[in-house]
C-alpha cells in the first residue's frame, strides 16, 4: 500500500465495515425476507426511551424520497471505503484530494446524526439499535478521518503532505 500501511487502512474502513453490516442487516431482515431484524425490540430505554427498531424503521421518517434511510446509510458506508481504496493507491496529487474529499464526506454524515438521533427521541419516541450502531459508526469515522488528517503524528499526513511527523 503506497499512501498508508495496512492497519491504517483497516483503521480507516473499520466503522464503515461495522456501519455496513448493521444496514445490511436491516435491508436483508426487513426488505428481502419481511422480518424484523434480530434484537429488534430490547427490554430496555435510554432517556425513556425504548428500544424498537421496527416502529423507527417503518415511521414515516424512515425514507427520503420513497428511499430507506438505512440503504442511503449502505451507499454512504460504500462510498466512504471506496474513498480510502483510491487513498490508499493514488498519486499524491489525487491523494491529497481525495483526502480532502473523504473529510468532507465524512463531515456530510457526522453532520446528518443529530438529526436522525432527535427524530428517533423526539419524534418517533423509539430507539433502532441498528441505526444506533451506524450513527455511532459515523462519528467514530469522522473523529478517525480527522485524526488522520489534522494531527502532526499522521504517518498518512506525512506521506501525502511530505510533512514531518
Amino acid at each position: 500500500m503506497r499512501n498508508m500501511s495496512r492497519r491504517e487502512f483497516a483503521i480507516l474502513t473499520a466503522m464503515s465495515i461495522i456501519g455496513l453490516i448493521a444496514s445490511g442487516i436491516v435491508l436483508y431482515e426487513l426488505y428481502v425476507i419481511h422480518n424484523p431484524p434480530p434484537f429488534c425490540t430490547i427490554d430496555a430505554t435510554l432517556a425513556s426511551t425504548p428500544f424498537n427498531c421496527m416502529k423507527v424503521l417503518t415511521s414515516s421518517y424512515s425514507d427520503v424520497f420513497g428511499v430507506s434511510l438505512d440503504f442511503l446509510a449502505a451507499l454512504w458506508f460504500i462510498i466512504n471505503i471506496a474513498f480510502v481504496s483510491i487513498l490508499t493507491f493514488a498519486d499524491k496529487q489525487l491523494a491529497k484530494r481525495i483526502f480532502y474529499v473523504l473529510f468532507v464526506w465524512r463531515f456530510f454524515g457526522i453532520a446528518i446524526v443529530p438529526y436522525l438521533i432527535y427524530l428517533e427521541f423526539f419524534v418517533v419516541h423509539s430507539i433502532c439499535l441498528y441505526c444506533t450502531i451506524m450513527h455511532g459508526a459515523i462519528i467514530i469515522d469522522f473523529v478517525i478521518v480527522s485524526y488522520f488528517l489534522f494531527s502532526r503524528h499522521s504517518n498518512i499526513r506525512h506521506t501525502i503532505f511530505q510533512t514531518t511527523v
